[in-house]
């Protein structure tokens, strides 16, 4: 429609967003080229195609002058795109590379680290920190023992979620509806049965196990970060030589897992 500012959110998302920025940054009076340059990335960010000088200045009731001066800055920052045809902006590649930055030292992996690292010592292996992606997990952090196999498990690499330990612990603390979605975009409608059997299995004990499902001779234990809504917003895992632990032993392993686990929900999400 004419006039207005196309997005994948609706307007009152938009207002919202950009009045709390607002709001959030009153407070600093002394920076108003900060705080609107920042407005002017939101928007840009809300948006589903590139906006006109005239649309962002119309949209945050900027001076003309103003918006032209800070698009001009962050356009010389990398934080802005000029498409001379037709004229409009969009988010640069320094944008981007921010984000991509954040989703790789999230405050989530900056919380784990260190009790990962120490993990990793004591099983001689490696341990891992991943979130769910649709069907499949990503890996966010790896934390590797001296001497310890390279795995494939390393940071960005997405595998099917059912196929591992960190992914099937997420799962099964999913409702019906989400479990039954995740099989079905995994191609394995047919295995949903079985699959929910072993699930409930794992959410009942608290962590889930695979065996050379991942790497050739090497085991890994996970246990679930949960939200404060008891949702998956991680997994913990460990990966060791296969048959290295016995039951007590791989116990610990668990053990220290779930208490890492439970310390990052409660400074991530207020004591869950």
């Amino acid at each position: 429609m004419a006039g207005k500012c196309k997005s994948r959110f609706s307007p009152a998302v938009i207002r919202l967003s950009l009045s709390c920025l607002t709001c959030e940054t009153r407070r600093m009076p002394q920076v108003p080229a900060a705080r609107n340059a920042l407005r002017i990335l939101t928007l840009l960010s809300l948006s589903d195609a590139p906006l006109s000088a005239a649309r962002i200045q119309r949209e945050l009731d900027l001076p003309r002058s103003s918006t032209y001066h800070l698009l001009r800055e962050l356009e010389a920052s990398g934080f802005v795109v000029h498409l001379s045809n037709p004229g409009t902006y969009g988010l640069g590649l320094a944008a981007y590379r921010m984000s991509a930055a954040y989703t790789t030292q999230q405050p989530l992996v900056r919380l784990a680290a260190k009790d990962l690292e120490a993990i990793a010592v004591f099983v001689g292996g490696s341990t891992h920190l991943s979130r769910m992606a649709g069907s499949e997990i990503v890996y966010l952090h790896e934390a590797r023992a001296p001497k310890a196999v390279s795995l494939v498990t390393e940071v960005g690499v997405r595998l099917p979620a059912l196929s591992t330990a960190s992914g099937r612990i997420m799962v099964a603390h999913l409702p019906e509806a989400e479990v039954k979605a995740v099989f079905s975009a995994s191609g394995e409608q047919r295995a949903y049965r079985e699959g929910k059997d072993r699930l409930i299995a794992a959410r009942q004990r608290g962590w889930d196990e695979e065996r050379e499902e991942v790497s050739r001779g090497q085991e890994t234990v996970a246990v679930a970060v949960l939200d404060h809504l008891g949702r998956p917003a991680a997994a913990l895992a460990a990966t060791f030589a296969a048959g290295s632990r016995d039951d007590s032993e791989r116990a610990e392993v668990v053990g220290r897992l779930s208490a890492a686990a439970r310390r990052v929900a409660g400074k991530f999400f207020g004591g869950v």
